[in-house]
C-alpha cells in the first residue's frame, strides 16, 4: 500500500516545505455549518490541512469542566494500584488497559522503530447497545468498553467528553466537506456508526539521555481525524515534509488537531498526514486524552470527487476503512499479535 510522506503531488502548497509553527483557527463557539463564520473556518482548515496537517483548534464547544473532568479522571485511572488496571487487560474488541511499553509501530514510514512506546494507556470506543447487530455478529471492533467500577466517577466523566468531542469532531468533518468544495452534510453517512477512539494516555518522565526511547515514536495516524487535548508538559512535535521536528506546544483551551492517513487518501493527498512524535522531557508525568473520530468499519474511502480532475488521477484504489485499521493494529499491539499467533 503507498503511503504519502514520501509522495509529491501538484496539490503540495509551497509554504509546506518552510512552516516553523502550527496555526490556529479559532471557531468562535460556532458548530453550525451554515454561519457566516463557518465559511472562513473552513478556508483556514483547508490551508492548515494542505499545508501542515495539523492545526491548533480553538473556540470549541468542549467546555473546560468536561475537559478538567477527564483528565482528572485519567489521572486517577492511572494512579491506581497496578493489579486493578490489569484487570480490564485490552480485549479482542480493542477495548480497556494497555500497560507500559505494550505497542511498537513497526508500521511507521518514517523511522525504524524497534523499542516499545513508553507509555501506558486505557482505551475507549464507541459504545454499543447490548443488542447491536454487529455486536452480537462478533464484527471487528464492535465490543463492550471495560470501565473501572472502583472508580465511580469514571464512566459519567469520560461519557460526558465523547458526547462533547464527538460533537466537535462532527462539525469538523462538515467544515473540511465545505473546504472541498463539497455540501456541508456530503460525508455525513460515513459516520451514521462511526468507529471512535478515547485514549486515555500516561507518559512517565524519560531519562534526559534516551533519545531512542519516546514516549510515542514517530508515526501517522490510521483514521481521518485526531483531536488531541494535552496537558501543559509539552513534549509532542511534528515533522513537515521537507523539514526539521517542530514542536506542539500547549496552548490553553485548545485541540490539536491532525490528518490521519485514511483522510489523506480520500483527498487524494490534498490533505496531509504528517509524522509526529512525544519525547517527554518535563520531568513529570505527562497526560493526554487523543479523540479518533473514524467511519464506521465497512464505510469506503475513494478518492473525492472534488480532489481529482484529468491532471490528478486518483493515487490509490478504493478501500474498507476497516480493512486498513485491522492491518495496522495487528501489526502494532503486542496482544493482537499474540492473539494471531494462537490461531484466534
Amino acid at each position: 500500500m503507498g503511503r504519502r510522506q514520501h509522495r509529491q503531488t501538484s496539490f503540495l502548497h509551497p509554504l509546506f516545505l518552510i512552516l516553523k509553527s502550527i496555526p490556529l483557527i479559532d471557531l468562535g463557539g460556532n458548530l453550525d455549518p451554515h454561519a457566516p463564520a463557518a465559511q472562513a473556518s473552513a478556508r483556514a482548515l483547508h490551508d492548515a490541512l494542505s499545508t501542515l496537517g495539523f492545526a491548533y483548534i480553538g473556540g470549541h464547544t468542549v467546555s473546560p469542566a468536561t475537559r478538567d473532568a477527564a483528565f482528572a479522571a485519567s489521572r486517577s485511572f492511572h494512579e491506581s494500584p497496578l493489579e486493578k488496571k490489569q484487570s480490564l487487560a485490552i480485549n479482542a474488541s480493542h477495548r480497556g488497559y494497555m500497560g507500559m511499553a505494550t505497542s511498537t509501530i513497526v508500521t511507521s514510514s518514517v523511522a525504524k522503530v524497534t523499542k516499545p512506546n513508553m507509555s501506558e494507556s486505557l482505551m475507549l470506543m464507541h459504545e454499543l447497545p447490548p443488542d447491536d447487530p454487529g455486536l452480537l455478529a462478533g464484527l471487528p471492533m464492535q465490543g463492550p468498553n471495560q470501565w473501572p467500577e472502583w472508580l465511580p466517577g469514571f464512566k459519567p466523566a469520560m461519557t460526558q467528553y465523547v458526547a462533547e468531542a464527538d460533537a466537535l469532531s462532527r462539525y469538523i468533518v462538515r467544515l473540511i466537506a465545505i473546504s472541498l468544495g463539497l455540501e456541508a452534510t456530503a460525508l455525513d453517512h460515513h459516520f451514521d456508526h462511526p468507529t471512535t477512539f478515547l485514549r486515555a494516555l500516561h507518559y512517565p518522565p524519560q531519562p534526559p539521555l534516551a533519545d531512542d526511547q519516546m514516549g510515542s515514536a514517530p508515526h501517522t495516524d490510521y483514521g481521518i481525524i485526531t483531536l488531541l487535548a494535552q496537558d501543559d508538559s509539552g513534549g509532542l512535535q511534528v515533522r513537515p515534509r521537507g523539514g526539521d521536528w517542530i514542536e506542539a506546544p500547549p496552548i490553553p483551551d485548545t485541540y490539536v488537531l491532525n490528518v490521519g492517513d485514511m483522510l489523506a487518501r480520500w483527498t487524494n493527498d490534498r490533505f496531509v498526514s504528517t509524522p509526529h512524535r512525544v519525547i517527554n522531557r518535563s520531568g513529570g508525568d505527562r497526560y493526554s486524552l487523543p479523540y479518533f473520530f473514524d467511519p464506521a468499519m465497512d464505510a469506503q474511502i475513494e478518492c473525492l470527487p472534488t480532489c481529482t480532475d484529468a491532471a490528478h488521477p486518483p493515487l490509490y484504489p478504493p478501500v474498507a476503512y476497516g480493512d486498513y485499521l485491522m492491518e495496522r493494529l495487528n501489526k502494532n499491539y503486542d496482544y493482537r499479535r499474540d492473539t494471531a499467533k494462537a490461531g484466534a
